[in-house]
């Protein structure tokens, strides 16, 4: 292999749509003699924007990876989403890199994903590095970006390089002193990075303050520690149309930027939950193996494809490895290199790796990946991902195609985790969720292109919930004789309110034998049947804590079937006692929309229930307000926002939280269920 686990550098390109990433990939790539010439967006010619929809639609949907070589460094480079909808594939990748690239548009300054992936890199515990993309567009003050972004994520922000010339060439200010620069000093800034950086190391800080000037090359592992600290965040400034500073970038993060030796450790535990223990990795390729799945994708032609990253061991090409709770191996057919869809055959993977497996049947999202199976339970620590909230309702236009558009509704889901599906029985009906409108267009928008499957679609059934205001007790005894063996069993159970959020407990609290131990788990069944189908309004039930405390049953006539019926019936009556109660899901929701319209978005929003907490100001004109809002009012306000602002206006929402229902709301529900329960 060309290359070791000291010379590979992971690093991920993230930030808010159009901020130029796809673009930016290209130029790194051309720089290092990989490509020939700058694909460009609007003719789908870019490596990393591939997928048939992405060139389409002309921005990117998934994660891409693009690696190349840089010198003797080799560089696994992925471009990931702008949008909010497609936050899923971004966040699916931090645990993949050591690194953060955030990209900034010089002309809008920091948007509000570039704010959410700041503080996701600090939840991950990532170096950092910010990229200042189209210094040369027109009317651009870039020393007001600069003071924006270090007013935003702090004066830990320092420049690396200062754009000069218009924003036509970049100077350095790291290694030098010298030249002039648009927006400071470049001496100063330099001198700042020097500040910054000896601050961590009390020698270097001694020999500083006495000689008055630190070497270069002295500068560079504390420079790295700083940057694992968070100590210090570099600013490069780059034209990524013009490819000004993108030379200077290229070396940076071959000189700079940690290697997988070098960076933050991965946070994997054995075990889960709180009894999870750290589990120290080692990217040591003579050790055992230990990778993570961060992507599936689906290839019409070859199938499953499973992106991993390897963090210690090595796996050789037919290779077999275990994933998590599996005793069979699978085997490693085509190991891959990846320039977009472009692979290369590789013979191994080492330590610090990030490659592609085809025909990958078996693989999963976020699995482990190990070449023996034992009974330890080692996980990466999970991504935090949104929960999604906007749905669409899925029905096949051709009858037949159920079980064709479960296979590929599950592909979706695998491919993008912020994707889920749910069935409503008491709709009947099959719902897609996701993050935004957006998301579930593409989502339709892919079943017919790449899948060949038409559906139908409609506004789904807003996910209401059920839940207790009180505890309460009840009793039921299920007796039924037909002449042969009969049926009984009698439950008393006790049911109280849990924390919102905090699911489901049942308990078994029978002594003395009153309910012998092989018929608890029926009276459990039954009181899931209740749960799933809702009790007052046919919505799923959650926060509740049921205690079975006594009963009877019979030598004879007593059967599983007649504890599930008891323990419903039991179940049913005391939730009837318990203060029933309807929770609608409340969602949180920033509009970013022309300022001129703030008025109308702050009356629409009260009209909707809706709470505004703030608002702020941003480049442009433009203003964000934020706030939380009813999911069950928000079903037009796609198009009403577009109406509002003259098509200018954006927004995401995010859950936040089940709340009670107004009292009319739930009566309406509650008279709905009745209703349908009597015919």
């Amino acid at each position: 292999m060309a290359y070791t686990t000291e010379g590979i550098r992971n690093l991920a390109l993230v930030g808010h749509a159009g901020s130029g990433k796809t673009t930016l990939a290209e130029s790194l790539l051309l720089d290092a003699g990989v490509i020939n010439e700058v694909g460009v967006v609007e003719k789908g010619s870019t490596v990393t924007d591939f997928d048939e929809l992405e060139q389409k639609h002309l921005h990117s949907l998934t994660a891409a990876l693009a690696s190349y070589d840089y010198g003797d460094t080799h560089i696994n480079l992925i471009d990931t989403p702008g949008y909010p909808d497609f936050i899923g594939p971004t966040l699916s990748v931090l645990g993949a890199v050591e690194t953060i690239a955030i990209v900034v548009n010089a002309q809008n300054g920091v948007e509000s994903s570039t704010r959410r992936m700041m503080e996701a890199v600090k939840q991950r515990n990532l170096c950092a590095m910010i990229v200042v993309n189209r210094i040369d567009a027109e009317d651009v003050d870039l020393e007001a970006v600069y003071a924006q972004i270090q007013e935003s994520f702090g004066s830990e922000c320092l420049a690396v390089n200062l754009p000069t010339s218009n924003g036509s060439d970049v100077v350095d200010c790291f290694f030098g002193t010298e030249g002039e620069s648009d927006i400071s000093s470049v001496e100063d800034a330099h001198t700042a990075i020097v500040d910054q950086t000896v601050e961590l190391d009390d020698d270097l800080m001694t020999a500083y303050l006495d000689q008055g000037e630190v070497a270069p090359e002295q500068l560079h592992d504390p420079f790295e520690q700083a940057m694992r600290e968070r100590h210090v965040v570099p600013v490069c400034f780059v034209s990524s149309k013009t490819s000004s500073g993108v030379r200077a970038l290229n070396e940076f993060i071959c000189k700079m930027l940690p290697s997988p030796l070098e960076g933050n450790a991965p946070r994997f535990v054995n075990g889960s939950g709180d009894e999870g223990e750290r589990y120290d990795v080692v990217p040591d390729a003579s050790k055992p193996v230990l990778g993570h799945v961060f992507k599936i994708s689906f290839d019409p032609f070859v199938g499953r494809q499973a992106v991993f990253r390897l963090y210690q061991g090595t796996i050789k090409k037919d290779a077999q490895v275990f994933l998590k709770d599996s005793r069979k191996g699978l085997k490693v057919g085509n190991l891959s290199s990846c320039l977009g869809k472009k692979l290369s055959d590789s013979a191994a993977a080492i330590p610090g790796d990030i490659m592609l497996i085809s025909k990958a049947e078996g693989f999963a999202y976020d699995a482990v990946v190990r070449d023996a199976h034992d009974d330890n339970d080692i996980q990466l620590e999970a991504v935090t991902l949104p929960t999604p909230m906007v749905g669409v309702s899925i029905a096949p236009k051709s009858r037949g195609d159920e079980q064709k558009i479960a296979e590929v509704l599950t592909k979706l889901t695998e491919s993008d985790p912020c994707f889920r599906i749910e069935r409503n029985p008491a709709a009947n009906e099959t719902v897609l969720r996701g993050m935004g409108d957006l998301h579930l267009r593409m989502a339709v928008e892919r079943m017919s292109v790449q899948y060949a499957v038409e559906v139908e679609t409609a506004v789904p059934t807003i996910p209401y919930r059920e839940t207790i205001g009180k505890s309460a007790e009840g009793h039921a005894k299920h007796k039924k004789q037909t002449g042969g063996a009969g049926q009984f069993g009698e439950v008393y159970l006790r049911i109280e309110p849990l924390g919102r959020g905090e699911g489901f407990d049942f308990v078994n609290k029978i002594v003395g034998g009153v309910i012998p131990a092989q018929f608890i788990p029926a009276i459990e069944k039954g009181v899931q049947s209740v749960l799933e189908g809702g009790a007052v309004a046919g919505f799923p039930m959650q926060d509740i804590r049921v205690s079975v405390y006594d009963g009877k049953y019979h030598a004879v006539d007593s059967k599983e079937v007649a504890f599930v019926a008891a323990g419903r019936k039991a179940f049913i009556e005391a939730v009837s006692k318990a203060g029933p109660v309807v929770l609608e899901p409340i969602v949180d929701l920033e509009v970013t929309v022309p300022a001129d319209n703030m008025g109308d978005i702050t009356g629409d929003l009260s009209s909707r229930r809706g709470r505004v907490s703030s608002t702020d100001s941003m480049p442009g004109g433009m203003i964000s307000i934020i706030g939380q809002v009813p999911l069950a009012e928000m079903d037009d306000y796609q198009s009403r926002l577009k109406s509002m602002t003259g098509g200018e206006g954006s927004y995401t929402l995010e859950f936040s939280a089940y709340d009670p229902a107004p009292g009319d709301v739930q009566k309406k529900l509650s008279g709905a269920f009745q209703h349908a329960e009597e015919d």
